[in-house]
């Protein structure tokens, strides 16, 4: 289960280390042909956005592997999980269904993380 746990970790700490990257750096006007929901928020809300992707993805990996602070990667896992009810309330507001399907995934994923990592298979 560990090396599920694992699997799960870096899954999750890629996607949110590249989509933070993408929102971190990226103009609202370059990010709105992919992600329409940009329209909504704000230049600095949508860089925010993307910082706190970048670190949760951080989050997921490097205390485990450090040794320094391993109880952050569960920490890291509830966090992500509270962004996908707020992505996908989001996507409800904006009647966006199909984006819903993909947060619901990585919401499933963040809780497994953080169950594992909090429970019977933590550092």
């Amino acid at each position: 289960m560990n090396v599920v746990l694992w699997i799960a970790q870096s899954l999750l700490a890629g996607l949110f280390l590249l989509a933070g990257f993408t929102k971190a750096t990226q103009s609202r006007e370059g990010l709105a042909a992919r992600l329409p929901w940009v329209e909504d928020f704000s230049d600095g809300q949508i860089r925010i956005i993307g910082i706190l992707e970048v670190l949760a993805g951080l989050g997921l990996i490097l205390p485990a592997v450090t040794g320094i602070l391993p109880v952050l990667v569960p920490i890291a896992a509830v966090g992500l999980v509270i962004t996908m009810v707020g992505a996908i309330a989001v996507h409800l507001r904006r009647k966006e269904y199909p984006g819903i399907a993909v947060n619901v995934v990585i919401l499933l994923l963040s809780a497994f993380v953080a169950w594992g990592r909090f429970g019977p298979y933590s550092f």
